[in-house]
């Protein structure tokens, strides 16, 4: 079987030395695949630089756009299919919450330490000033 050629019109911006056609269209798509500068380069066969000189309006859209798919979808995950892990990590990065608990005086259980203990002459003075207030009662 005989391979066949033919000739392809590409519109786009021409960049480089070797003034390569590159479809500003394409680049958005590739940067919201997560492609790296460095990809997108590779692909069309273009420098970095060329690349991020000549369309860095469409890598930060098409960057832009994956966040909002990925938020999208988290989103989804979360509320709709009910996806318990997935409900945590946002409630921890949107909201703010945090699993610690909050750490304050007043959420103490009780205001002593094992270093407070009384002595026992205090417990002796506690003991009657116990048995005085129920006699009295």
């Amino acid at each position: 079987m005989a391979i066949k050629e033919g000739t392809k019109i590409v519109k786009g911006l021409v960049v480089g030395r070797d003034k390569v056609v590159v479809p500003p269209e394409e680049v958005e798509d590739l940067a919201s695949l997560g492609c790296t500068d460095r990809d997108i380069a590779n692909w069309f066969g273009v420098d970095e630089n060329t690349l991020r000189y000549s369309f860095s309006d469409y890598l930060v859209k098409g960057r832009e756009n994956l966040k909002i798919s990925l938020r999208r979808a988290m989103l989804k995950n979360a509320c709709v299919n009910g996806n318990a892990a997935v409900q945590i990590f946002l409630a921890k990065n949107m909201l703010g919450m945090s699993d610690n608990g909050m750490v304050t005086d007043s959420s103490k259980v009780l205001p002593f330490t094992d270093d407070d203990k009384p002595t026992p002459e205090q417990l002796a003075d506690m003991k009657e000033e116990y048995a005085e207030l129920n006699a009295a009662e």
